[in-house]
């Protein structure tokens, strides 16, 4: 369609539009409005079945040069338009792995997405206390819920699934014993075991008394076992003088 004849149906249909629809708008308004309808009807001119083949070949391989799994507004960002991620998911070439996430459905089956769509979600958060001690195999509790620990006075996140449970951490709980593990291609903060040792007996009169106690045990029957980080990490936070006594019970 020429240019001068897009704009002249444009002009016409937007005027009528805005008139069934009973709007009343300003000049400036009709010109904005007629601007939109131009670009869709030269988008949809000027993008063939053919071009969409080629956008969505580049979409998946913009997917699979980034891990394979990424976020709305990271695929946007990566030059992926919306209307391409929607295409690439009804196709079937990758499928939604939670609110605003989606992934190569040629991947394998994801072992932790809980874990990963949290961590895609909420990539600032740590993975603490009894969802860290999941990780490690330091425990035989099931987290109902990822525990995951932000900023004192930070944005609190809301993910409707999978459940979460936050915890404040001070600036210097929050950055201290911080490990990084790839789970299901996905960079998840988590912290270190011994850290996570101090955290579970901070967080005792919460969690209880006997999760704390468990995980230790199982910790020292384990090898490479460092109880003298684990004692750096008890004066991090401040319980030193409570777990002393544990450790030198299993040590």
């Amino acid at each position: 369609m020429p240019l001068i004849t897009a704009w002249n149906t444009c002009s016409g249909f937007s005027a009528h539009a805005c008139d069934c629809a009973g709007f009343v708008l300003g000049k400036r308004q009709k010109e904005e409005w007629i601007k939109i309808t131009l670009h869709a009807t030269i988008y949809c001119d000027f993008y063939p079945p053919e071009a969409m083949k080629s956008t969505t070949k580049s979409a998946t391989a913009t997917f699979q040069e980034k891990g394979g799994i990424l976020r709305t507004r990271e695929a946007i960002e990566a030059g992926i338009h919306p209307r391409t991620l929607y295409a690439l998911r009804d196709d079937g070439v990758i499928e939604q792995a939670g609110r605003g996430l989606f992934r190569l459905a040629s991947l394998p089956p994801m072992s932790e997405p809980d874990l990963a769509v949290v961590a895609k979600r909420v990539p600032t958060a740590v993975v603490c206390l009894i969802s860290a001690l999941a990780i490690h195999e330091l425990t035989t509790q099931i987290p109902h819920a990822v525990q995951i620990a932000v900023l004192p006075g930070g944005h609190t996140p809301r993910i409707s699934h999978p459940p979460i449970e936050v915890f404040r951490f001070s600036s210097e709980t929050f950055t201290a014993g911080v490990e990084e593990r790839l789970i299901d291609g996905i960079t998840v903060r988590v912290f270190s075991p011994e850290k996570t040792l101090a955290d579970v007996f901070k967080f005792r009169n919460r969690l209880g008394l006997e999760i704390a106690v468990e995980a230790l045990r199982t910790y020292a029957r384990k090898k490479g076992r460092r109880f003298d980080l684990v004692l750096d990490f008890a004066r991090v936070c401040r319980v030193e003088k409570i777990m002393r006594p544990y450790l030198e019970a299993v040590a």
